[in-house]
Order: structure tokens, then C-alpha cells, then sequence
């Protein structure tokens, strides 16, 4: 039995450490903007609150309403579904507020549906395959931008991470990467969150 309890307490210890270090490795691509010309810029759904973005879905918007004004990429591919609203979803929200600021309908995709990271970088992956886009900046916070690239790759896309501005920073950030380093061992381990 006492075999048993350290052996388990090893194994314990081990996924923590290997928990605490994909969590540095979070944080470490967190602060790091990758954005370079590209196919489009995707960024990632945040809430919605009737119709209007969010204070994190507004600053998502905004940094990749900057890139396509910089030129980065001639196209945005906004994601989210209704997350519980029966009238807006965030990809349709997000469409909406960037027109109103200038971007032209024509150069906006809606990935209308997607209700996790999961769902959202398998049907954003799948809509640039149909329209024979390659590469991609990713715009969402930066402890997000690890494990959404990832799935991405995954998908056989070239991904450009690029977090907003005004990113979560010292426990705040800690909790963040780690939760999202749980997130990215159950996503490879097959379990869709």
C-alpha cells in the first residue's frame, strides 16, 4: 500500500511539474506578437452582452481592426456563437462592430457557431481550407493564444499569434496559463472542451 501512495504521489508531482511548465510556456507566448502579413486576421469570440461586444471581445476587436488597417491581412474571420443569447451571436457581433468602423462587410467571414476553442478553430480552419487560405493571425488574449494556435496547426494552418493589448499579469496570468494548460493536455488527450 505504501508502494502504492508514493507511486501515486510521484505521478503526481510529475503532472504538476509538467502542468507548471507548459503554464511558463503559456505565459512565455503571451507576450509575444507574431503578426506578419497574411490570409486573415481570426479573432477569437469573447461574451456578448445584447448585441454589444464585451470589454475583452472589444479589445480583441480593436487590435485586429489595427492589423487589417495596417494592412496585415485583407480579410477578418470573427468567431463565436450565441453562448446563450437567443438573438446575437459574438462572430455576428463582432462583424457588426467592426463595419461600423470602417472594415466593408465584403471582407468579413462569420464563423457563427462555434461554442468552444475546439469548435471555433475546427470551423474557422475549415472555412479558410474552402476559401484556400493558408496563414492566419491569431487575435485573442494572450494566455488563449497558445492553445487556440495549436489547434490550428493542428489543422494544417500556418498561425501568427498576435494577443490584444492589456492582458491579465501576475497571479491573474498564473491562474489564466494554467487553466489553459489543463485545457490543452485534455484537448490531447481527446477531450473536447
Amino acid at each position: 500500500m505504501k508502494r502504492l501512495i508514493a507511486a501515486l504521489a510521484i505521478l503526481a508531482a510529475a503532472g504538476f511539474l509538467y502542468l507548471n511548465s507548459l503554464a511558463s510556456e503559456i505565459r512565455r507566448q503571451s507576450d509575444v506578437d507574431e503578426a506578419r502579413p497574411a490570409d486573415a486576421i481570426v479573432v477569437m469570440g469573447a461574451a456578448e452582452y445584447r448585441g454589444k461586444p464585451s470589454p475583452v471581445l472589444k479589445a480583441r476587436l480593436d487590435h485586429g481592426l489595427h492589423l487589417y488597417q495596417k494592412g496585415m491581412a485583407p480579410r477578418i474571420i470573427t468567431t463565436g456563437g450565441a453562448g446563450g443569447d437567443p438573438v446575437f451571436t459574438e462572430g455576428e457581433v463582432a462583424r457588426a462592430y467592426l463595419i461600423k468602423r470602417g472594415v466593408r462587410s465584403e471582407d468579413i467571414v462569420i464563423e457563427p457557431e462555434g461554442e468552444s476553442t475546439v469548435h471555433s478553430t475546427a470551423a474557422v480552419a475549415e472555412i479558410m481550407r474552402r476559401m484556400n487560405l493558408k496563414t492566419l493571425i491569431l487575435v485573442s488574449d494572450g494566455y488563449h493564444i497558445y492553445r487556440a494556435k495549436r489547434m490550428l496547426e493542428q489543422q494544417g494552418m500556418t498561425v501568427y499569434g498576435s494577443p490584444r493589448p492589456g492582458n491579465a499579469d501576475g497571479a491573474r496570468e498564473w491562474k489564466l496559463s494554467m487553466r489553459q494548460a489543463v485545457g490543452y493536455v485534455l484537448w490531447n488527450l481527446g477531450i473536447k472542451i
